[in-house]
């Protein structure tokens, strides 16, 4: 007889408190395997940057949501880049990874970054030079599925996109855009994400002793504009990490949330005394008050293990699933929280 696993699901009401205790890990969205594969590697002895690095590695492995990792999100030349970083809390040393292609690992070529070069940050093609003198295959990160999900994209006038005050309209046409000649600014506050299609995994890992490791990995926004950049790979934005603090790490509409590093404020809330939830949902209102029908949300954790999460409620997001494992907890746990 085949016994099937239980889900557990945690309803967070707004505000409250977790218990603390630790280690921890705790990832955005359901990805439960991201989870696992993070808290094993604690249970065997490995660091908590070995965690995150493996935690994050699982989704791009296992292609979370199609918004982790290869063949999905295709930019509007039908390619697919990944962007990744990692933070040590001890340290405050930060490895990151943008516009990366024709390498998979993304979350530990970023590693790698923080570990053999005094550099915070490289992205684009040299990133994936860098990436194969470390010791990564080149290889193609188009699938079936990306050249089909871009084909529908051309068919449907290339709609969504992200342009805005260009000839001929973005709204009705695909390009090539240029600028008119007299512009007459008319940006529209509108959402480009599907919400079934998530985005970004983030991840705290809090070890034992209290060292605190923070990393993200993307294939970033579906069609976007080639060469963009969002907040996965920006520190303080996507995710970050400080030891005498908590952690903290964002997912939803990065070209948005990364004008207000929101990871890095939630942990200067922590080190205030604030309390996990609280902290994220500070970081929420403050993005609320300049683009209300902003998609996203934050995860938290302090220290003490306490952690806690916040989401903008909109049209068809109005509650956000997040992972958590602890000694509390006999396997990693759905948690839910209400958006405000």
């Amino acid at each position: 007889m085949v016994v099937a696993p239980v889900l557990l699901v945690v309803l967070q009401p707004a505000g409250a408190a977790s218990a603390a205790t630790l280690p921890v890990v705790i990832n955005t969205w359901a990805f439960r395997k991201a989870a696992e594969t993070a808290w094993g590697v604690l249970q065997l002895g490995g660091s908590e940057l070995d965690a995150v690095e493996r935690g994050c590695g699982q989704c791009e492995i296992d292609q979370c949501d199609g918004s982790v990792g290869y063949g999905g999100s295709p930019d509007e030349s039908g390619e697919t880049t990944l962007d990744a970083m990692i933070m040590n809390g001890n340290t405050m040393e930060v490895g990151a990874v943008a516009d990366l292609r024709h390498v998979k690992n993304a979350i530990s070529v970023a590693r790698k970054v923080m570990e053999y070069t005094k550099h915070t940050l490289l992205a684009g093609e040299s990133a994936s030079l860098f990436a194969v003198r470390m010791g990564f295959p080149y290889e193609d990160l188009t699938t079936q599925k990306s050249l089909s999900v871009y084909s529908e994209w051309l068919n449907q006038s290339c709609q969504p996109n992200y342009w805005k005050n260009v000839i001929p309209d973005s709204s009705k046409s695909c390009g090539p855009y240029k600028r008119p000649e007299e512009v007459t600014y008319k940006e529209k506050q509108i959402s480009r994400r599907s919400f079934h299609n998530h985005d970004t995994i983030g991840m705290i890992v809090i070890g034992g002793s209290g060292t605190v490791v923070s990393g993200t990995s993307t294939n970033g926004a579906i069609h976007k504009i080639p060469g963009r950049v969002g907040d996965s790979p920006i520190a303080g934005a996507g995710s970050y990490a400080d030891s005498t603090a908590g952690g903290a790490a964002a997912t939803g509409d990065g070209d948005i949330m990364m004008r207000f590093l929101p990871s890095y404020q939630a942990v200067e809330y922590m080190r205030m005394g604030t309390d996990p939830t609280v902290a994220c949902q500070k970081v929420i209102s403050r993005i609320q008050k300049y683009a209300p029908n902003f998609f996203g949300a934050v995860i938290c954790a302090n220290i003490t293990g306490s952690y806690g999460a916040a989401c903008n409620k909109i049209p068809g997001f109005t509650q956000f699933h997040f992972m958590v494992f602890s000694p509390l907890l006999s396997h990693p746990t759905e948690q839910v929280v209400d958006c405000i």
